[in-house]
């Protein structure tokens, strides 16, 4: 197991980057890397709450996913919220592969700037060794490009976060 660090500079303030972290229709919308798509099968934005997401690869020119199929499928729970500036997330993938399995933690941190930006922080703990560190790396740097597109926009999701899609 490992950690991977990833940062970057949003031109938005904080408020707006949080409620991104929290709304399921906005997650589907930036947390994936490019050429993928998500589905939010339950998300319950509350610490204790749980969550269930789906990443579809695509197709079979894609690859083989971690759940099977071109899909990597994973599940948690919130650890910690703190509104505006911190949201810890432990998960898990779901897997029959051992190099894939263990409960992994993600804590997004954010910090505005003196000039309204915010400063994204993304710490991975526990990646299972079977994931390789670019590629975590690299979907990290595509989705926080993603979440920046969004709110930058000046389109953040609304408070409080929408429902999810049933399934």
């Amino acid at each position: 197991m490992y950690a991977t660090r990833v940062t970057r500079r949003v031109e938005a303030p904080a408020a707006a980057v949080y409620r991104a972290l929290l709304d399921p229709a906005a997650l589907a919308a930036w947390r994936v890397p490019a050429g993928m798509t998500a589905r939010v099968h339950a998300f319950d934005a509350r610490e204790g709450g749980t969550f269930r997401i789906s990443l579809d690869y695509g197709g079979p020119a894609a690859g083989a996913g971690k759940s099977g199929g071109h899909t990597d499928t994973y599940q948690g729970r919130f650890v910690r919220l703190v509104p505006g500036v911190q949201v810890v997330e432990a998960f898990a993938f779901e897997t029959d592969d051992d190099a894939l399995r263990g409960t992994m933690t993600m804590t997004t941190t954010l910090t505005e700037t003196d000039d309204g930006a915010t400063h994204v922080e993304i710490l991975h703990e526990g990646i299972p060794d079977g994931v390789p560190r670019e590629d975590n790396e690299l979907g990290t740097r595509m989705a926080l490009d993603q979440l920046a597109r969004l709110v930058e926009e000046g389109n953040p999701p609304p408070a409080p976060a929408r429902r999810p899609e049933a399934g």
